[in-house]
């Protein structure tokens, strides 16, 4: 049994960089698609069940995606003919969503905007689910956190550019920052969503054009573990990263949801979605979330050498205590642009769950079913995100007596938690 061959930096960058364009799509979806849904008449309590569509749909779509990429082989590859078809769907999807309002000649737009944010997500992760098992399947083992960190380097890249693009075309370039008429979406977030489009394509096909694969017989000949091929077993590590991903995804999603109703409300002193004050806000969200992911990607390559210290359970249980502290402050702060402390700690729980638990899985599943056990943790991801959806609404309302940012200390709590649970993992030495 051979080994697999040590890939050069750019190497890595090169197989990796796709996921920049897919960041930079999520990150618009992420920091504009609670204010287009509430411009579109969605309720603040009501939020979460609109965003139950995109974890649902990954739920769904990753593992099936995972497992037919492990079966396909073709003139493009196993990974990137699937890299393709999502970046095309996804830049259809950026494109109409903003353009909601004027689809609904029959159904309200923000059904619209919710079924949109549907197909957006599936294609999302039609790209980005053999992206992890790219990495596992191109690099040897003592890579595979640089790989994951790699990923998360570019993903923090292109999430930065694709959070701030609001702000910057509505505030730095004189794009207009208010719609013609109730319920349409301003010019700096449609023009916002085009160009995302564009980048996400584009760097898409950088991947495609640039990144050899491995053949499936070469890709055994280099296995580092054991092919198991007749019996399913779930390696004891995923396990136990099952209540780590809990945790830590309950609180980003419930975060994501409520952060910008909660800046609304507690530092712009409104919760109309169609006033200058709540557009505003949203586009200060979208410069806070480019902070944290801009952060995730200037700690990304370190965490390898962090890792090495003080192993990657321990390293990942700090970074996640960081966001903890960071999610409570919220509470603390009374002016706006204080925010940008927490969302460094933000950042550095970001990028810590991006990276570490797959560096940790990685190692102990069998190449050739590497994208259905990707896909298949992939509902560690999605499971938590269907939790939040369904009841953090209902919390919002009847407990934390309609403010937002109560929920977003509920997540600083479960952050907490991931933190704890991550020190009982039992890691495999290299």
């Amino acid at each position: 049994m051979g080994k697999r061959p040590r890939l050069t930096f750019w190497q890595i960058w090169n197989m990796s960089f796709g996921f920049m364009g897919i960041q930079f799509g999520f990150a618009l979806q992420n920091g504009n698609a609670s204010r287009i849904l509430m411009t579109f008449g969605a309720e603040v309590d009501k939020l979460s069940w609109f965003w139950l569509v995109a974890p649902i749909t990954g739920m769904i779509v990753q593992p099936i995606i995972g497992y037919m990429s492990d079966k396909t082989w073709n003139r493009l590859g196993r990974r990137r003919p699937y890299f393709l078809v999502g970046a095309i769907l996804t830049s259809i999807a950026l494109i109409l969503m903003p353009n909601a309002p004027h689809l609904a000649n029959f159904i309200a737009p923000m059904f619209i905007g919710g079924g949109l944010l549907m197909i957006m997500d599936a294609s999302i992760n039609i790209s980005m689910e053999p992206f992890r098992a790219l990495v596992a399947d191109k690099l040897p083992e003592e890579q595979h956190t640089l790989g994951f960190s790699m990923q998360t380097l570019l993903i923090g890249i292109g999430a930065v550019v694709g959070s701030w693009l609001p702000y910057m075309l509505g505030n730095w370039f004189g794009v207009s920052k208010t719609a013609d008429s109730a319920g349409l979406i301003a010019d700096n977030v449609t023009y916002s969503f085009y160009f995302g489009a564009f980048v996400l394509i584009s760097t898409i096909l950088w991947t495609i054009f640039s990144t050899s694969e491995y053949p499936p017989d070469e890709l055994v000949k280099t296995a580092e573990v054991e092919e198991k091929p007749k019996k399913f077993f779930i390696p004891p590590i995923m396990i136990k990263l099952l209540l780590v991903q809990f945790f830590s995804w309950f609180a980003l999603f419930t975060m994501w949801v409520y952060t910008t109703p909660a800046v609304a409300l507690k530092y712009y002193g409104t919760s109309d979605p169609n006033s200058l004050a709540f557009q505003e806000a949203g586009d200060w969200v979208g410069i806070l979330f480019g902070i944290y992911n801009g952060v995730s990607a200037i700690i990304a390559l370190s965490l390898p050498l962090i890792a090495k210290r003080l192993s990657k359970k321990v390293t990942h249980s700090i970074a996640l205590c960081i966001g903890g502290v960071s999610l409570l402050s919220f509470l603390i702060f009374s002016d706006p642009n204080y925010l940008i402390i927490p969302m460094i700690g933000i950042g550095i729980a970001w990028g810590s769950i991006l990276a570490m638990p797959y560096a940790m899985l990685a190692s102990s599943i069998p190449p050739k079913r590497m994208g259905i056990y990707m896909g298949l943790f992939n509902m560690s991801i999605t499971i938590p995100q269907i939790v939040s959806g369904v009841f953090s609404g209902l919390m919002l309302k009847y407990i934390f007596d309609g403010n937002p940012i109560l929920s977003i200390v509920m997540a600083g709590g479960s952050m907490f938690l991931g933190a704890i649970a991550a020190l009982f993992i039992k890691e495999k030495q290299v």
